[in-house]
C-alpha cells in the first residue's frame, strides 16, 4: 500500500423523516469534507450538495435538522457527478487515509455509489483506506459511543462553525483525531476515568497505585477459591473475565506511557487467563460437558493475587 500522506474526513447529510424511513432510502444530500496534509499540515474543505433521484420534497423534519432546503438541491449535481468532484478534490485515492465518525457514512458511500452506477472497484480502495475512528474513540477514550460535540468537550474543545453541516462535522472530527493522536497523556486519563475509576484519579504521580489496587481487587475476586464449575457457572465467569478484558485492555496499549511495569504484567496476566479458559470452555461445551474443571497452572496466578490482596 502506498505511503499515507493525507487525511480525509468526510460526511454525509442524508434524506430524513420524523416518520421513519429504510437506511437505504435515506440518500446523501450533501457531502462535507476536510483534508489534511501530513507534511504541511494545510486543511482543505470541500462542501457540496447532492440531488436525489427522490423527487419527493424534503420533509420539514428533514428541513430543520439538516438547514437544507428543495431549491439548494434542485440546483444540485447528482451523486455520481459529486462524487467524482470529491475524487478530484481528494487527489489520490491511494495517499489517502478516509475517516468518518461512524460507519453509516461508509455505508451511505456503498449505497448510492452501487445507486449511480460507480465501479466498486474505487469503493473497495476507499474501504481498504477507511477508519471508523467513533470506534477507535469509543474502545481508547470514552467506553460508550460520543457523539462529535461530547468528545470535543472532553478536551475542553468547543464545536467550530455550524452544526449539521457536514463540512464542519468533518472538520471538528479532524479536531478530535488531532487532540487523541497528539496528547495520549490526556487520552489515557480521559480512558482511565470513563472505563477504570469512574471518577478523575487522584493525581498523576498515584496513577499506577490507583490503577494496582483496583486491577487486584478486580482479578482476585474472579475465582473464589475453586477450580470445578458446573458450565453455566463457567460461563458466567467467562462473561465477567471478558468485560474485564475490555476495562482494562488500554493498559496494554499504554500509549501515553504512564502505566508501569506492573500493571502491565497484571493485564497480561487477565488477557492469558482469559484466553486459557476461553479455550477450554469451548473445548468442554463442544462435547456438552456439564462441568469444567481449570488445571492448575490457569488459576494459580489469580489465586495467588487474592493471597496477595489479604
Amino acid at each position: 500500500m502506498a505511503e499515507i500522506k493525507q487525511y480525509i474526513f468526510f460526511d454525509f447529510e442524508m434524506l430524513c423523516s420524523d416518520k421513519g424511513m429504510t437506511f437505504e432510502s435515506m440518500e446523501a444530500i450533501r457531502i462535507g469534507a476536510v483534508k489534511y496534509d501530513l507534511k504541511t499540515e494545510k486543511v482543505s474543505t470541500f462542501d457540496q450538495y447532492i440531488k436525489p433521484k427522490s423527487t419527493k420534497p424534503l420533509s420539514l423534519f428533514c428541513k430543520n435538522l439538516t438547514g437544507i432546503e428543495d431549491k439548494q438541491l434542485a440546483k444540485a449535481n447528482d451523486f455520481k457527478t459529486v462524487f467524482e468532484d470529491f475524487l478530484t478534490w481528494v487527489g489520490g485515492i491511494k495517499k489517502s487515509r478516509f475517516f468518518s465518525w461512524s460507519p453509516s457514512d461508509l455505508n451511505r458511500l456503498r449505497i448510492d455509489a452501487a445507486e449511480h452506477a460507480i465501479p466498486n472497484s474505487t469503493i473497495t480502495k476507499i474501504e481498504k483506506r477507511y477508519v471508523d475512528f467513533q470506534e477507535i474513540f469509543t474502545k481508547r477514550v470514552s467506553r460508550t459511543n460520543a457523539s462529535v460535540e461530547s468528545a470535543l468537550h472532553l478536551y475542553g474543545l468547543q464545536f467550530i462553525g455550524e452544526k449539521h453541516n457536514p463540512m464542519y462535522d468533518s472538520y471538528n472530527t479532524l479536531r478530535i483525531y488531532m487532540n487523541f493522536l497528539h496528547a495520549p497523556v490526556e487520552s489515557d486519563l480521559l480512558m482511565l476515568k470513563h472505563f477504570i475509576f469512574e471518577e478523575e484519579p487522584y493525581s498523576v504521580v498515584r496513577i499506577n497505585l490507583q490503577l494496582k489496587d483496583k486491577l487486584i481487587c478486580d482479578l482476585s475476586s474472579l475465582i473464589d477459591h475453586h477450580d470445578i464449575f458446573q458450565m453455566k457457572d463457567a460461563r458466567k465467569l467467562l462473561k465477567r473475565t471478558r468485560n474485564l478484558v475490555k476495562k482494562y485492555n488500554n493498559i496494554l496499549i499504554n500509549r501515553s506511557g504512564l502505566f508501569d511495569k506492573e500493571n502491565v504484567l497484571l493485564v497480561e496476566k487477565l488477557v492469558v487467563f482469559y484466553h486459557d479458559f476461553l479455550q477450554i470452555f469451548e473445548e468442554h461445551d463442544t462435547c456438552s460437558s456439564k462441568v469444567l474443571i481449570l488445571d492448575d497452572y490457569i488459576v494459580k496466578p489469580v489465586m495467588q493475587l487474592q493471597l496477595k490482596r489479604g
